[in-house]
């Protein structure tokens, strides 16, 4: 490893980007790795920047932000127009880390050194189909409760690290009715659905261990499709999703799947990644082993 990118956003993670950027420069400086540092402007910058600048001399593409941060680098560099792709190295610094989660690798300075190892690991990627338009995640598509917690826990940012735990609660709570046909390969299931979730990693939101037996690098999804339950079954469902133990609850069907298809009665906008973004009707496909992270 001798010279890579660093794209901090300073806005994720209760604008905590700058000072994890001072932390970690010495480590890097120490290893000798040459930085070309860039700070994100807008949404959607990194997404540009992804897909925009030479790879030519560059040996990785370094994120400081959270799971939007990466969602945006990961959909620029899987649209460029030369294919060029470089292992991306992210640095925990949102408010979702789930992938960070994952990998054990919550500390950015734990992050960082293990950049300048330059190991490599494969990641799946799922290719989005919403509604015609072509989307790409490397955490969660959801549908349904999913998205309805993101929503609100966007307007409780100031809540920090709290706001996904008391948005479910709150989207629980509001109990809305979603009528809609999941197709898991030849099957065809009709219902009215709390939610579904397909998760390429164990974690989602902050420390939910919503799909326990992910693997990112395995070429499946795993499918968590929760029935229409009552709000205290549903409550009693939350608390256990921290440590996984909602899988074998009769309310939840765990598939780990390629490819499936949701097809709502009205439809609504995704959460993939955590951003809010898409509309049903949705196909998801698994690319194994699209992208590579550094770690």
């Amino acid at each position: 490893m001798q010279k890579v990118y660093l794209i901090y956003n300073p806005f994720s993670g209760n604008k905590k980007g700058i000072a994890i950027l001072e932390k970690i420069k010495p480590i890097f400086k120490k290893g000798n790795l040459k930085l070309d540092i860039i700070e994100t402007k807008y949404v959607g910058h990194g997404r540009e920047l992804a897909n925009t600048l030479p790879y030519d001399g560059y040996d990785g593409f370094c994120i400081i932000g959270g799971d939007g941060t990466m969602h945006e680098i990961i959909n620029g560099m899987l649209k460029r127009e030369d294919g060029a792709r470089l292992p991306i190295g992210l640095i925990a610094g949102g408010t979702g880390n789930s992938f960070m989660h994952d990998i054990d690798a919550l500390d950015p300075e734990v992050a960082a050194r293990r950049i300048l190892t330059g190991r490599r690991r494969k990641v799946d990627i799922a290719q989005v189909d919403a509604n015609g338009e072509i989307l790409y995640g490397f955490n969660i598509v959801g549908w349904g409760l999913p998205t309805d917690i993101t929503n609100t826990a966007t307007k409780l940012k100031w809540l920090g690290s709290q706001c996904y735990n008391v948005a479910s609660v709150i989207e629980v709570l509001r109990n809305k009715p979603r009528l809609a046909k999941v197709k898991i390969e030849k099957q065809n299931i009709a219902g009215d659905y709390g939610f579904i979730l397909g998760c390429n990693t164990i974690h989602t939101g902050t420390a939910m261990k919503m799909a326990p037996l992910a693997q990112f690098n395995d070429g499946l999804i795993d499918l968590i499709i929760v029935r229409k339950a009552g709000r205290l079954k549903l409550l009693y469902l939350f608390t256990k999703i921290f440590k996984g133990r909602h899988v074998g609850n009769p309310a939840v069907v765990y598939h780990q799947v390629k490819q499936f298809t949701i097809e709502p009665l009205e439809n609504h906008v995704l959460n993939i990644d955590g951003e809010m973004i898409g509309c049903t009707p949705v196909t998801v496909k698994m690319m194994k082993g699209a992208i590579e992270v550094l770690v």
